[in-house]
């Protein structure tokens, strides 16, 4: 107890969203997971029906190559297959592409026409590519294919296709896609994750469905109670691994990989390629394929305005304030502004409605209620005003943002290429302001660099602060 008699608070981990594995609770459950003794078991043999393209499809080397360049595709590894250029060149089910002309696609997105060959063919892989590129069909369409190629589940089965995901937002997205594409194929599915109904999401599993869409944490959970299994899981797929990883998930990924068959395909999908990327592949990948749709370089999408506004922290709340005012008075004035901390979250918000502005704002601590309402309302133009943390970064799937706000300055400038991706999505321009202050200074060259390559105005102000940054470094040494 402390001494004003309240009990304390145990200690949280360090990362506030929850993502690292910290608490007793957390590694119990974990320490509980076991690497399976594959070698004894009798296990489902995996079909694979090797893809095949279309021969009346066939294209020169010179056309492919210059396709790719023209996309800014690069691959790696041997004997990479063609890349497809309409839907009918895939050989998918009619099913399939009946649903992709309803839902308003006329042709495969670069990191599709590349994706569904490799991905088809059986063999692991890694793409790389900026969110909203159409990832997600790029390994969902191919599992369901791998998924009708495989013996029909029985009772007490798992999965045959899982999906990790970093945030209950995207898991959320990726398994709306999944309903409306297994829906063709007569394929269920369900969504794992924390603040969900876990009776329903147990019923489901009971059942029996073929894929699961899954954040680590609540998979975890119903692995360590042996309310699931993964020995029918054939078809392994990490999207946005690299935020999974930096939001400290690596103990939690590498458990559950140990409870998948080591015959599985696994498909590992990041936006960039830190170094904690590269080891989970060579960890875990066998004889993979990588592409790679723009560069490997840290770089921002070009159809977005970045402005960035060097000041005081004291300043931010009133230039906020004044911001506002412009933005509000445009036609198109959806704005997701992002905060560090929940408690400044919850400060900001309260302050920009007394202000007059609709807003809302979500964040860990929300309930699963609340975030769907609030997100609920943000799409739907309700409330045009989101104020988050990190949560809404990636995943958050809504193509009419027309302003992002970085109220304070992330911690990488991975994440700020992320937060200030959340407009200019699907060819659309954006504008993203950012508040800049003497504290942010070591992340002022990684910042100009950026902006550089984007092809933008660079503040002066922003140089100073990397250059004293410099030279009080040379004074150090």
């Amino acid at each position: 107890m402390s001494r004003n008699g309240r009990r304390r608070s145990r200690s949280r981990s360090p990362r506030g969203r929850g993502g690292m594995v910290g608490s007793r609770y957390e590694i119990g459950k974990l320490q509980t997971l076991r690497p399976v003794q594959w070698s004894q078991l009798k296990l489902e043999t995996i079909v694979r029906e090797p893809y095949r393209s279309k021969a009346s499809y066939r294209r020169s080397e010179r056309e492919i190559s210059e396709w790719r360049r023209s996309k800014e595709i690069t691959t790696k590894g041997h004997d990479i297959p063609d890349p497809i250029f309409t839907f009918e060149e895939s050989g998918f089910p009619a099913e399939i592409i009946d649903e992709l002309r309803y839902a308003g696609f006329t042709s495969p997105t670069p990191i599709q026409a590349q994706g569904w060959p490799i991905a088809l063919s059986g063999r692991d892989m890694v793409g790389i590519a900026k969110t909203g590129s159409g990832k997600t069909l790029s390994y969902l369409i191919p599992a369901l294919i791998h998924i009708d190629q495989q013996p029909r589940l029985r009772r007490g089965d798992g999965p045959i296709a899982l999906i990790l995901a970093p945030t209950r937002e995207l898991a959320q997205q990726i398994k709306q896609v999944a309903d409306d594409f297994g829906r063709a194929l007569k394929y269920k599915n369900t969504c794992l994750f924390g603040g969900g109904k876990k009776r329903k999401q147990q019923d489901d599993l009971d059942y029996g469905v073929e894929i699961v869409i899954a954040t680590p944490g609540r998979l975890i959970d119903f692995l360590s109670s042996n309310q699931t299994n993964l020995r029918r899981c054939s078809y392994l797929v990490l999207d946005e691994a690299d935020r999974m990883l930096d939001m400290g998930f690596e103990p939690q990924i590498r458990t559950i990989i140990e409870q998948i068959r080591p015959d599985r395909q696994t498909l590992m999908w990041s936006a960039t390629w830190p170094d904690i990327v590269a080891r989970l592949v060579k960890d875990y990948l066998k004889d993979y394929a990588q592409i790679n749709v723009g560069s490997l370089k840290l770089a921002a999408n070009h159809n977005i305005l970045q402005i960035i506004d060097v000041c005081q922290e004291y300043e931010k709340e009133s230039k906020l304030s004044i911001l506002l005012r412009e933005i509000m008075a445009e036609k198109e004035c959806k704005t997701i502004i992002f905060i560090e901390t929940k408690k400044r979250v919850d400060d900001i918000t309260r302050k920009v409605k007394r202000d007059g502005w609709p807003a809302r704002c979500i964040h860990g601590d929300k309930s699963q209620n609340e975030r769907d309402a609030t997100l609920n309302s943000f799409r739907s133009g309700r409330t045009p005003i989101l104020i988050a943390t990190d949560v809404a970064a990636r995943g958050l799937d809504v193509d009419d943002v027309k302003f992002v706000i970085n109220f304070d300055f992330p911690t990488t400038s991975e994440d700020y290429i992320h937060r200030i991706g959340r407009t200019g999505r699907c060819n659309n321009t954006g504008t993203a302001y950012t508040f800049f202050t003497p504290n942010n200074a070591s992340k002022a060259r990684d910042l100009i660099d950026v902006l550089k390559e984007a092809k933008q105005v660079i503040n002066p102000k922003l140089v100073e602060l990397a250059n004293m940054k410099i030279k009080s470094r040379g004074k150090l040494c």
